[in-house]
C-alpha cells in the first residue's frame, strides 16, 4: 500500500521489501526466469513469465487470493517483482487466470525436468535416497470442468470422490504426490492425479522418473504401505532398485510374527535414541526369521513412543466398551429386551476389543395378571406370567490382554537391502516424518489455494508454480541449516519474544524481515531522496548464513 503524506508538492511513498531479495537470489540461482521465459514468451504489458515469478513470490510470502494480487503487487517496491511502476496495475487476477491456462499449454514434463536438474547440479543435492508420499488436496464444489477429459489437446485430472486424507469423504479432491531427496527434504517431483487414484498404481511411474533424472537405479526409494505390493516390489527389485516401505498389518507374515513372539525370544537389538525435550524415544530392531512371500527382508522395529501409545489404546478401548456394557445393564433394569437384541448391543459394545467376556444371564420373574375386562375388584381373578429379566456380567481375559501386550510398540519394515544393518533401514525409514512436514506447510503455512480457481486447467497451472514455491522454501532452509552447523551456531531468536530457533523454516526466516520498507521521498513530481528500513543484528545473522548481500535490500 502506499502512504502519502504532507502537501501537494511533497509526499512520501512506502512499499514493502519483505524478505523478497532472499526469494529473489534463489529464482535467480536456479535459473526459473530463463527456463520460463524460454517456452512461454511474450504476454502483453506484463510478460507471462514476470506474472509466473510474482504469484510465486505471493505463494511464498502472502498466499493471497488470486483476486488479492493486484492490492498485493501495488503495496510492494516494483523493481524487486521485476516490473516498473506502471506495469503495476496491469497485474489482476484476470491476468493471472490467462497465465495459468498458457503455462498449462506447454510442455510442464519437460520444464520440470530441467528446473529440478538445475536445482540438484546447483546446490549440489544429493540423489541416493528419496522419500515419496501422498496427500489429498479438497474441493468444495461441482468442479464440472474438472471430468478428467483432454483440454485442448493435453490430459487433465478428474477432481472426484476418493479416499480423502482430510477426513472429508464428502468433498472432492486430487490426489498430490510429492517425492523429495533425503538431502533436507528437497522436492525433485510431484504429480497432480484423479482424485480416486489408488496410491499403489503411482509409484512405478515415480520410481522410473527418479531413474531418468539421477541416471541411476541403485538409489534407495523410501515409501509408505501403498509401495508393498508385488508389482511393485518386483519392478523395482528386478531393475535393480533399492526400496524400503512398511509391510502392512493384513498381510500373513505380520500375523505369523504376532504368534511367533508368544513363545519365541526375540533378540531386539538397540537401534538409536531420538532425543526430544517431551521425553526420549528409544528403538530397537530385530530381522525376521522368514523372509516375505516375495523373498524380501523384513525388519521388526520396536519403538518406545509407539509402545506407550499402543498400551493406551487398549486401556481406552478396554474402558470405552465397559462403559458400553455398564450402559446396556443399565437399560436392562428400566424396560424389557429380547436377548437377541441383548447380544446385538454386546457385541457392538466389543468390537474390536478382544479383550472382555461377557454372560447373558436369565431370570424368571413372576407377574400376575388380571383375567378378564373391566376394573379391578374384589371378584377378580388373576392369572400368574412367568417373564424373562436379563442381567449381563462381563470379565477381563486377562490372557488375551497379556497377549496383545507382547505386540506392544512393534511394526515391520520390508526392504530388499538385504546387507545394510537393520539400524540402518530403520533410521532410513524414519526421515519419512520430515516428508510429512512439507504436507503440513502444503495445509497450513503455505496454504495452497487451488480451490480458488474453477478451471482445471488454472488448477494444474497453480499446482506446477507451488512446487517450485515448495523447492525454494526448501533450499532456503537447507542452506540455513547447513550455515549453522559449519558456523557452529546452534539457534536463532526467530520465535516470539526472540526466544531460540534451532531448526529454522521458512516461514520464520521470512518473517524476521516483515518489517523491512523503502521511502520514496517525491517533490514536485520527482524522486528526490530514498530511505530504507535499518537491518538488525537477526537480519544480518541471516543473511549472512545465505551469503547474500544487505545492499539486496536497497533496491534502486
Amino acid at each position: 500500500m502506499v502512504q502519502q503524506s504532507g502537501s501537494d508538492k511533497h509526499e512520501l511513498q512506502t512499499r514493502w521489501i519483505y524478505a523478497i531479495p532472499i526469494i529473489n537470489r534463489y529464482i535467480h540461482r536456479i535459473g526459473l526466469s530463463d527456463i520460463l521465459s524460454s517456452r512461454m514468451g511474450g504476454g502483453g504489458i506484463v510478460p507471462n513469465t514476470s506474472c509466473l515469478m510474482i504469484m510465486l513470490r505471493n505463494i511464498l510470502m502472502e498466499r493471497e487470493p488470486v483476486y488479492g494480487m493486484g492490492k498485493w503487487v501495488s503495496s510492494i517496491e516494483p523493481s524487486l517483482l521485476g516490473i516498473t511502476a506502471n506495469q503495476t496495475d496491469h497485474v489482476n487476477d484476470d491476468r493471472m487466470g490467462r497465465t495459468l491456462d498458457m503455462l498449462f499449454d506447454v510442455d510442464r514434463g519437460s520444464m520440470l525436468v530441467e528446473i529440478v536438474k538445475n536445482v540438484i547440479e546447483k546446490f549440489g543435492i544429493g540423489m541416493d535416497e528419496f522419500h515419496n508420499d501422498s496427500t489429498t488436496v479438497t474441493f468444495s464444489g461441482n468442479y464440472e470442468d474438472a471430468d478428467g477429459t483432454d483440454k485442448r489437446g493435453k490430459g487433465t485430472a478428474e477432481i472426484t470422490y476418493g479416499h480423502n486424507k482430510d477426513h472429508r469423504p464428502d468433498l472432492k479432491q486430487l490426489l498430490w504426490t510429492l517425492t523429495v531427496s533425503s538431502d533436507h527434504s528437497v522436492p525433485v517431483h510431484y504429480m497432480a492425479l484423479d482424485g480416486n487414484t489408488q496410491d499403489t498404481r503411482t509409484h512405478i511411474d515415480t520410481w522410473n522418473f527418479l531413474r531418468d533424472l539421477s541416471g541411476r537405479s541403485d538409489f534407495i526409494y523410501v515409501a509408505d504401505s501403498k509401495l508393498c505390493s508385488k508389482d511393485n516390489m518386483k519392478y523395482i527389485n528386478e531393475n535393480h532398485g533399492k526400496f524400503i516401505t512398511v509391510l502392512p498389518a493384513t498381510r500373513s507374515e505380520t500375523s505369523w510374527f504376532h504368534e511367533y513372539i508368544q513363545d519365541h525370544r526375540v533378540d531386539w537389538k538397540d537401534a538409536f535414541i531420538r532425543r526430544r525435550s517431551k521425553g526420549d524415544i528409544e528403538f530397537r530392531v530385530f530381522d525376521s526369521p522368514i523372509p516375505s512371500s516375495e523373498g524380501f527382508r523384513i525388519v521388526w522395529v520396536w519403538s518406545s513412543q509407539k509402545e506407550d501409545l499402543d498400551s493406551h489404546t487398549r486401556d481406552r478401548k478396554i474402558k470405552e466398551s465397559v462403559s458400553k456394557l455398564e450402559s446396556i445393564e443399565s437399560s436392562l433394569q428400566r424396560r424389557h429386551m429380547k436377548k437377541q437384541r441383548i447380544v446385538e448391543k454386546a457385541e457392538e459394545a466389543i468390537k474390536g476389543v478382544p479383550f472382555i467376556r461377557y454372560e447373558i444371564r436369565e431370570e424368571q420373574v413372576e407377574t400376575f395378571r388380571k383375567s378378564g375386562r373391566g376394573r379391578p375388584s374384589a371378584r377378580s381373578t388373576y392369572r400368574k406370567i412367568e417373564m424373562p429379566v436379563y442381567h449381563m456380567s462381563w470379565a477381563m481375559d486377562k490372557y488375551a490382554v497379556e497377549k496383545d501386550s507382547r505386540s506392544d510398540g512393534i511394526f515391520p519394515l520390508i526392504t530388499n537391502c538385504m546387507d545394510a544393518e537393520a539400524s540402518d533401514v530403520l533410521s532410513r525409514y524414519k526421515y519419512q516424518p520430515m516428508l510429512e512436514k512439507r504436507y503440513e506447510q502444503l495445509k497450513t503455512v503455505y496454504g495452497v489455494m487451488p480451490v480458488l480457481f474453477k478451471s482445471i486447467t488454472r488448477i494444474e497451472g497453480f499446482l506446477f508454480v507451488y512446487f517450485i514455491a515448495m523447492i525454494i522454501q526448501s533450499l532456503i532452509e537447507r542452506d540455513v541449516r547447513i550455515a549453522m552447523v559449519n558456523s557452529g551456531i546452534k539457534s536463532i531468536p526467530l520465535y516470539p519474544e526472540e526466544r531460540e530457533c534451532p531448526s529454522p523454516t521458512c516461514y520464520r526466516i521470512f518473517s524476521a524481515f516483515d518489517n523491512m520498507q523503502v521511502h520514496h521521498l517525491i517533490s514536485n513530481g520527482e524522486e528526490t531522496e530514498r530511505f530504507y528500513t535499518d537491518i538488525s543484528d537477526v537480519q544480518k545473522l541471516i543473511l549472512s548464513l545465505l551469503s547474500i548481500s544487505e545492499e539486496e535490500f536497497r533496491p534502486e
